[in-house]
């Protein structure tokens, strides 16, 4: 019988943290992702190697309405080729909005360390980060790999977005999928959707926005303007 994590009884980070300590690499696909949030997850994470096969693949389907601005950018170019000018300013409004994140709410000692840490994850391949493009993806999906003969890949499917509310608070229904024929039924669904042509890499846009932020593992001026 699957375990239930709905953030009341059994919390999703919990079990997403218990399992990455026994896991050398994940494929992580949601919704929403929230910078602050990756902070639940981040200790673990610096643990992988950050090689082919070893890290941490973020997949994000961001259900906001510039996409729909971006998405007709690509279907509006000839047989759907996009050139790397075209893509380089893609990026960049895609990236203005999780700059964005960064400037709500007062920042925290734990936000600064968890952020920080993302950036250094990226830096250090251990953490890809890709947008899908080609259709709306509401998925929440978070698959963990193992040393482990008998269950070597665990899911974790449901409600959850990659952020604070969606792996503490209540309000989420979660299921782990320990069975291996559907556990390497959604680890094909992922993988498809990661090399699909419309899934564009934002990794190092990210890290950037993070090392020009308050964030920084530097003084920044008060005077600099970060908007």
């Amino acid at each position: 019988m699957p375990k239930i994590f709905d953030n009341i009884e059994n919390h999703l980070v919990q079990g997403l943290n218990n399992t990455l300590e026994v896991s050398y690499r994940g494929d992580f696909c949601v919704g929403y992702f929230n910078l602050r949030g990756w902070k639940q997850v981040a200790v673990q994470i610096d643990n992988f190697k950050g090689v082919d096969g070893n890290c941490c693949r973020l997949l994000i389907g961001m259900q906001k309405p510039p996409l729909e601005i971006i998405r007709e950018n690509f279907y509006k170019t000839d047989q759907g080729i996009i050139d790397n000018q075209t893509a380089s300013a893609i990026k960049k409004k895609l990236a203005q909005e999780f700059k964005e994140q960064l400037t709500i709410g007062i920042p925290t000692a734990e936000d600064e360390i968890g952020l920080r840490k993302l950036s250094q994850q990226i830096k250090g391949k251990k953490v890809l980060v890709k947008l899908f493009l080609k259709h709306q993806l509401h998925a929440k999906l978070y698959l963990l790999f193992r040393d482990d003969k008998i269950s070597p890949v665990i899911g974790y499917l449901g409600s959850s977005n990659l952020t604070l509310a969606g792996l503490l608070h209540q309000g989420e229904l979660n299921v782990d999928v320990l069975e291996q024929d559907a556990a390497l039924k959604l680890t094909k669904w992922f993988e498809d959707r990661w090399n699909d042509r419309w899934c564009i890499d934002i990794s190092k846009e990210l890290a950037d926005i993070i090392d020009n932020s308050w964030a920084a593992d530097r003084l920044v001026s008060p005077y600099h303007n970060l908007s």
